[in-house]
């Protein structure tokens, strides 16, 4: 098997990781890194396809993505801070956002909790699935999908201009682990970094709830303002009001 030419173990060694799964065709890279996961697959191990026809997105959405129109990959990493894994999908925003920069013609926005925006137009997203043994994360999959063509049938879409996907892959795994073995809540920086990049901060909104967004907190918690309470919310997707 191969990804965009390039074989399983020509991937591995080109980025430094100890196992790499390259596949034409997945139902879901996301499936395919768990099942690798549960039968002792190492941190690091990497699920790569050129086409999913059965994507996984939150909230249990399914999607078919053309053959090499994206990025489509799940990374195991093995962390050990419990606390990590809650604001683990923030920090792997920002962190992709810092690298696919390079091929975007506007500064990259984030959607909290875990989408990516050139403009209003929706360049990537991230999915987060822990495993859990005796209370502590026994794996986590880092589920990333970047458009690298326009999809036909997404008006509202955005990709990466002039991208070749093994530069793409090998500047974005290295982000990607940085952010899995990152302890602890999210630093003020990483606020502040985050402040900059917010496509909510100071928008209406309908859901998760009514009201206004007024930014995120260390813990990763969306902030909502409504009748001049502040209330943190942390679940859901956000709905703007028109």
């Amino acid at each position: 098997m191969a990804w965009f030419g390039a074989s399983a173990d020509g991937l591995a060694r080109a980025l430094a990781l100890p196992q790499v799964a390259a596949l034409e065709t997945v139902g879901s890279t996301m499936d395919e890194a768990h099942r690798l996961a549960g039968s002792g697959a190492p941190a690091g191990t990497l699920v790569v396809a050129e086409r999913q026809d059965a994507g996984r997105g939150r909230g249990g959405k399914r999607w078919t993505s053309a053959p090499r129109a994206g990025l489509w990959l799940t990374l195991i990493e093995r962390p050990h801070d419990p606390r990590a894994i809650e604001v683990l999908s923030l920090r792997v925003g920002l962190r992709m956002a810092r690298v696919l920069e390079r091929w975007t013609d506007a500064p990259i926005r984030l959607k909290w909790p875990n989408d990516l925006f050139v403009g209003s137009r929706k360049l990537a997203g991230v999915l987060i699935e822990a495993r859990w043994r005796d209370q502590r994360p026994d794996w986590v999959a880092i589920g990333v999908g970047i458009n690298l063509e326009l999809p036909p049938d997404q008006l509202e879409a955005a990709a990466l201009r002039e991208a070749a996907p093994h530069e793409v892959l090998g500047e974005l795994v290295p982000a990607l682990r940085a952010a899995a073995f990152a302890s602890g809540p999210l630093s003020d920086a990483e606020c502040a970094e985050f402040a900059a990049r917010d496509l909510a901060l100071g928008r209406p909104l309908r859901e998760p709830m009514a009201g206004t967004a007024r930014g995120i907190t260390t813990d990763g918690a969306l902030l909502i303002e409504s009748n001049g309470t502040l209330t943190p919310v942390r679940a859901g997707s956000l709905v703007f009001s028109p």
